[in-house]
């Protein structure tokens, strides 16, 4: 239920035409806050639309409410910021390129230098790869073809990680250089179960065992049990998710992936069943399971 204009605060004015208490609609989401942290900003969107005296200039919904047609979801971030000028974003949070742009609409210039990429001395603004496309070089990218490179320059005498996984270093102090990002790894499985007993289900062993994410990753944690038959050009920034793994069994995976330094964070599985036969009440049951992976 919308709140009256006047409600729970004092009547407006001429001098000031607005309640103490506003409810905005900001794309479909709805925010209710205090006049006095609309205006915080001095110079921002929010405080132009709610210092004027002219009320009756700014869109309504039908209930009555202010409405901004922005991204609703991402203007609780800006809603924040207005409040104490502090910015506090989600760890791995995928849409800081979408909250610059919309920092930048409600003429946050603060708030904007804050979200800005950080740029090496190679990078210029042009040159910066947004964080959330996920086929674009990502910050690491400089550091992981430094390791390519030397990677290609050691011999073959170079010591080998479990799976395979190269152990590169840079420089004379021998420091481990890791890529962060992730691994998902998903498999398909099927068994079939009698009416009877579960001591008569027949299990069949995993097919294929699929790994999506970077290829300089998947190919520092598998190495050669790793098969790239089906995406065998792709560079190594670039995400694929054709690989899979030349062994059937998860435990292996998961091993590979602890060695590396990798922890699970997600994992999600779906299932479906159908009858063997029409003349059984035999059943079976087909699974597609998926498991993801995070390294800092």
């Amino acid at each position: 239920m919308a709140l009256a204009d006047n409600a729970g605060c004092a009547k407006p004015s001429e001098d000031f035409p607005f309640p103490e208490i506003i409810e905005l609609n900001v794309g479909g989401q709805v925010y209710i806050t205090r006049h006095p942290t609309l205006v915080s900003v001095p110079g921002s969107l929010l405080w132009e639309m709610f210092t004027q005296k002219n009320i009756r200039s700014l869109a309504r919904d039908s209930k009555g409410r202010f409405f901004v047609d922005r991204d609703g979801f991402l203007f609780r971030y800006i809603l924040d910021y207005m409040r104490d000028q502090q910015l506090v974003l989600p760890d791995h949070f995928p849409e800081r390129s979408r909250l610059q742009r919309e920092a930048e609409y409600f003429m946050l210039p603060e708030l904007v230098k804050m979200l800005a990429p950080k740029l090496s001395k190679q990078n210029s603004l042009g040159d910066d790869p947004c964080q959330s496309d996920p086929e674009e070089l990502s910050p690491n990218a400089d550091a992981t073809r430094n390791l390519t490179s030397a990677s290609a320059m050691l011999p073959s005498t170079v010591a080998c990680g479990l799976g395979g996984a190269v152990t590169a270093s840079t420089g004379a102090a021998g420091t481990d250089v890791r890529r962060a990002g992730f691994i998902t790894i998903g498999y398909r499985g099927s068994y079939t179960l009698g009416r009877d007993s579960q001591t008569d289900a027949k299990f069949r062993r995993v097919a294929r065992i699929m790994v999506c994410g970077k290829t300089a990753l998947a190919k520092e944690v598998f190495g050669d049990t790793l098969n790239e038959s089906r995406d065998p050009d792709r560079p190594p920034e670039r995400y694929t998710s054709r690989y899979y793994l030349k062994f059937t069994f998860l435990e292996q995976a998961f091993d590979k992936l602890a060695d590396a330094g990798f922890h699970m964070v997600a994992c999600n599985s779906t299932g479906t069943c159908a009858f063997a036969h029409d003349q059984t009440d035999d059943r079976i049951w087909t699974s597609y399971t998926e498991y993801v992976f995070y390294r800092e």
